[in-house]
């Protein structure tokens, strides 16, 4: 492979006599990967399941390697029923190194194609409220996608310029990851094209959006907070000097310690005018010191504000009232809560919901737009943010009847619905109805049943199908219908 050579002559300063071992690197084949999801299935049980080979990889809980040379993980019912994401093994790190748990508010800055996010959506187990945001609509449309088919339903999917999320997100949220657009550099040996794009486009083009991204972030972490920050480069002025200047832009902000893995390298203080002791923490994967492609990562915790008296003035200055952060999302939590009290449901959505095991607090579906969406607890007054979803969508009204949504039979387990057709993953018709073709399932259920049945395979949800007659009309959404 040919590399450019100011990119050889850098990487040969940065590594001086690793240099040689990274070169052979690029002969070597490159690692797959995939993460269970936990939301779903844990690790122990997917490895009882998994229908191939698996090696684990020893820095992921949940991360797996497989042979991509032989077999397509995406062509099998187990990734349609949203057991699994595919995923690069270096590329798992970050999200499994920000702490987040049960009922946190999460941040995603830069989400697509859902990698990062599905992770940290599982980690919260419908809990709190993870918001998934991307620059692009196009690539924000295929995140809202992973994510629905991981079964995130506490979800809001927004498309902005981070900083326009600022004003309504001020000190909102308790864990935020920026998975930072970068030059790249560490994914040349896993995508050729990299290279001609980091030819266009070097670490100097990208630095001065990823100082103004990670400023923005700073802004939406609630004190206490954490933040965790990743490239997928090695250039520093996109890795510890960008932490550098976080760090002298808001110094209530501390490098913290990850959880460690004897293939990590540490941050290169050295590299920055500071030469910050503290920037050791941050952590560096080279592709010849471990199983994966090239990464830094650096998480960070916001302390309370230095100056209390400078912060109080910013925050006059601001007009943070009651009607910003979280009290303006308590406010608009009530307001929608009451008005969801003084509005009875529809009959027919009323009647499907009786069916469902789980809980549904009926305060928090919302119906727009013949639409019903069930709203995480917490969520803000959205006025003026571009968005794609905001909470799990239901299903729709049609003339007096209710047809529940692709997303809600991927929230649900197999237990919280009554009405279940579980399908062998050996059974032909999981195909077919994965190509959304119509079932002959009167092996499986008496005559006279009819009414809307959730199709699974070996216990895991696929969608929705409409009986009648022992025959089952199906219901899967044609946008993710299995392709031949």
């Amino acid at each position: 492979m040919r590399l450019p050579e100011a990119f050889e002559e850098k990487m040969r300063l940065l590594l001086q006599e690793e240099y040689g071992r990274y070169l052979q690197c690029f002969e070597e084949p490159r690692h797959y990967g995939l993460r269970v999801n936990t939301n779903k299935i844990s690790a122990e049980e997917f490895q009882k399941i998994a229908p191939w080979p698996l090696e684990p990889i020893p820095w992921i809980p949940n991360g797996f390697y497989y042979d991509g040379e032989q077999i397509q993980p995406a062509k099998h019912p187990y990734y349609f029923a949203g057991l699994y994401y595919l995923q690069e093994p270096s590329a798992m790190t970050p999200a499994s190194r920000l702490p987040v748990e049960p009922g946190d508010f999460v941040l995603d800055v830069c989400a697509a194609p859902g990698g990062k996010a599905t992770e940290l959506g599982a980690k919260l187990y419908g809990t709190g409220m993870l918001v998934a945001n991307d620059i692009s609509n196009s690539r924000a449309r295929g995140l809202l996608k992973n994510l629905e088919l991981f079964g995130i339903g506490n979800v809001l999917v927004t498309s902005e310029e981070p900083g326009k999320l600022v004003p309504h997100f001020q000190e909102f949220f308790d864990k935020i990851l920026i998975d930072a657009p970068c030059s790249g550099e560490g994914m040349f040996r896993k995508e050729k094209k990299m290279i001609r794009a980091w030819e266009e486009h070097g670490p100097e083009f990208f630095s001065g959006m990823q100082r103004s991204i990670v400023t923005q972030a700073a802004d939406m972490l609630r004190p206490g907070g954490m933040l965790l920050y990743s490239t997928c480069t090695f250039d520093p002025r996109e890795n510890e000097q960008i932490i550098e200047y976080l760090l002298q832009t808001c110094p209530d902000f501390e490098i913290c310690e990850m959880e460690d893995y004897e293939g990590f390298s540490p941050g290169r203080p050295e590299l920055t005018e500071s030469r910050n002791r503290e920037l050791e923490k941050t952590v560096r994967i080279f592709p010849h010191k471990m199983k994966g492609e090239g990464h830094f990562i650096a998480l960070l915790k916001k302390n309370e504000p230095i100056d209390l008296e400078r912060k109080r003035e910013e925050a006059a200055g601001r007009k943070r009232t009651e009607a910003t952060g979280r009290k303006r999302t308590e406010a608009a939590g009530r307001k929608r809560a009451e008005a969801a009290g003084r509005k009875k449901l529809p009959e027919e959505l009323e009647e499907f919901l009786s069916g469902i095991n789980c809980e549904i607090d009926r305060r928090r579906v919302e119906l727009r737009e013949e639409r019903g969406y069930y709203m995480p607890e917490g969520m803000p007054e959205l006025r003026g943010i571009r968005f794609l979803r905001s909470g799990l969508l239901l299903g729709e009204l049609k003339k007096n009847r209710f047809e529940p949504g692709q997303a809600l039979a991927m929230y649900l387990k197999k237990e919280d619905y009554g009405k279940v057709l579980d399908l062998s993953v050996e059974d032909a018709r999981v195909i077919r109805y994965l190509k959304g073709e119509t079932l002959d399932v009167g092996d499986l259920v008496p005559p006279k049943e009819k009414g809307w049945y959730l199709v699974c395979v070996d216990g895991y949800p696929l969608g929705f199908g409409k009986l009648s007659a022992q025959v089952l009309k199906n219901k899967y959404l044609p946008g993710w219908r299995w392709m031949s």
